[in-house]
């Protein structure tokens, strides 16, 4: 099974999860998003504001969100 990167940019991170359908609310010591669900409910993500994320992180704001692994690996190589 493929492992997270280790080590990825904030900015990159972002751009991922807005590939899965989340969108930014708040940014400041922490980064807030969130998605809206078919049924209208919304998921929340929360990820620290640092300017290098790493893999143990990306795995729990994944797991938080509800994101699979590869859903995730997917999403960032297309970034």
């Amino acid at each position: 099974m493929p492992k997270f990167p280790v080590d990825t940019s904030k900015q990159r991170v972002i751009k991922t999860q807005e590939i899965l359908g989340f969108r930014i609310v708040r940014e400041r010591e922490h980064i807030s998003m969130e998605s809206i669900n078919p049924d209208r409910t919304k998921t929340p993500l929360t990820m620290p504001n640092h300017s290098k994320i790493k893999a143990s992180t990306l795995r729990t704001i994944c797991t938080q969100a509800g994101i699979s692994r590869d859903n995730f690996l997917s999403a960032y190589d297309k970034t």
